[in-house]
């Protein structure tokens, strides 16, 4: 750590905590003005397109959601309206589970939250399931008949539910979210009559199974679910031509390398860094349909993925699959003990491009994060940055999240020159996806200040 002499700020280092400080966030910019089409997709229903060509890092689409809410996960700890973590959220007098930035905030989320306030008092000490919660707030939303800008291109009723091409095991598990919101809405709506017209329950959770998003917050880590009726045109690639982030519960629909006029939009709806045969058993388990993009095709990458010894990976995947959430101390003390291990004992036999040893080395990051020891962490990290930019190569959000992680290290090490170097690398990735206004760049640029400033004092 620094002298105090120095007179800077030190960047707060802990897994699942912010990157730096989290700004409130305003709705007040509006739709970007669209250049994309809605067409028929040959072999894929309906898709989006470009009108005109755009570069990479053009800003293609601003939108709030349809519905969102808070993940049970992160209930209590992120406002319901921004959300955005704070260390102290005021906590609706009527439920006491809702939690908010402050009063604007309340004032701006009672729209969503005044009838549900009333069912989720209904069923506490239980809470429900998150698509439940959602799908509330979608049906409370219906009821209001009111309009969405999020719909311009594709509404809500547009939505696929794919319904007749669903395993048994997942209508089953649909059917049992049915009767849980039942439940969950008793206290608002007694029977089907007070129901939005023509609405079918079931149908509806199936169409937020195959539509809805995850909201993720500066680094990447799930903080909501949220439907966005116009982003559900977007069809899957592996290796795609845009990416979302998000600020707030608002999605940014970026390119984030040159598309020509009339060509396709594509996002990813998994991550990649999984052999083809599991992203192609995710996606048709959940989105119902077979991935024909060259990634998949050609399965580039999945060689390097288990390279390595087989008995080595196998041990290493069955600790991450098995990760819960560690909170604390003595887990992470736990945690880090099993990495320390598995990692020496793997050391001869697996590279680190190998997805589960690069994994095994992100998580021992986590756990020296948590523990306080940076310079243990900053030697894992240092270690996945190769991985990432051999998986994550071009403009991708994670790649630009992990170096701004090992940056932070760096910095709160000191290593002034070698933190800026990390952070110019950031910041080439992020001016493409996440676009030089958004928060998360702005703080990145706040840390190359103290850097600069840093080097001066040295």
């Amino acid at each position: 750590m620094a002298p105090a002499a120095t007179k800077r700020r030190h960047v707060i280092l802990e897994a699942g905590k912010p990157l730096l400080r989290q700004r409130p966030f305003r709705a007040a910019l509006g739709p970007v003005k669209t250049t994309m089409e809605k067409f028929a997709s040959p072999g894929r229903g309906n898709g989006l397109r470009l009108s005109k060509a755009v570069k990479a890092g053009a800003l293609l689409y601003r939108e709030e959601p349809f519905a969102y809410a808070v993940t049970k996960k992160r209930l209590g700890a992120a406002c319901e309206r921004c959300l955005r973590r704070k260390e102290r959220l005021l906590r609706c007098s009527q439920c006491k589970v809702a939690r908010y930035c402050d009063a604007r905030c309340q004032k701006e989320a009672w729209e969503d939250h005044k009838r549900e306030c009333k069912c989720i008092k209904s069923v506490e000490p239980n809470f429900p399931p998150d698509s439940v919660r959602l799908v509330g707030r979608i049906i409370f939303k219906l009821l209001r008949q009111s309009t969405c800008p999020s719909e311009e291109l594709y509404s809500f009723s547009d939505l696929q539910s794919n319904v007749e091409k669903l395993s048994e095991e997942m209508k089953e598990g649909l059917g049992h979210l049915a009767k849980t919101l039942q439940l969950y809405l008793k206290v608002e709506i007694q029977d089907v009559s007070q129901l939005p017209p023509a609405l079918d329950v079931f149908e509806t959770f199936a169409k937020v199974a195959c539509n809805c998003f995850s909201i993720s917050n500066g680094e990447m880590q799930d903080v909501g679910v949220g439907l966005y009726p116009s982003m559900s045109l977007l069809n899957n690639s592996c290796d795609p031509n845009c990416a979302i982030v998000f600020e707030g519960p608002e999605l940014h629909l970026r390119s984030i390398r040159e598309i020509q006029e009339g060509e396709e939009l594509t996002i990813c709806y998994v991550e990649t860094m999984m052999p083809t045969p599991e992203r192609q058993e995710r996606l048709k388990r959940q989105y119902c349909f077979e991935c024909d993009c060259l990634m998949c095709c050609t399965k580039s990458k999945d060689a390097d993925m288990l390279a390595g010894d087989e008995q080595a990976w196998k041990a290493a995947k069955e600790v991450i699959n098995k990760k819960g959430a560690p909170k604390s101390q003595e887990e992470w003390e736990e945690v880090l003990k099993t990495c320390e291990t598995l990692l020496k004992n793997s050391e001869a036999k697996l590279p680190d491009t190998n997805i589960y040893q690069m994994k095994m080395l992100d998580l021992a990051m986590d756990a020296c994060i948590n523990l306080g020891l940076l310079e243990d962490a900053l030697h894992y990290g240092h270690k996945t940055v190769e991985p990432y930019r051999f998986y994550y190569s071009g403009a991708h959000p994670l790649r630009a999240i992990q170096m701004m992680r090992v940056a932070k290290l760096q910095y709160n090490q000191d290593m002034f020159s070698q933190a800026l170097e990390t952070l110019k690398e950031a910041y080439d990735i992020m001016k493409v996806t996440h676009g030089t206004e958004h928060s998360l760049v702005q703080d990145l640029m706040m840390l190359k200040e103290e850097c600069e400033a840093g080097l001066q004092l040295e």
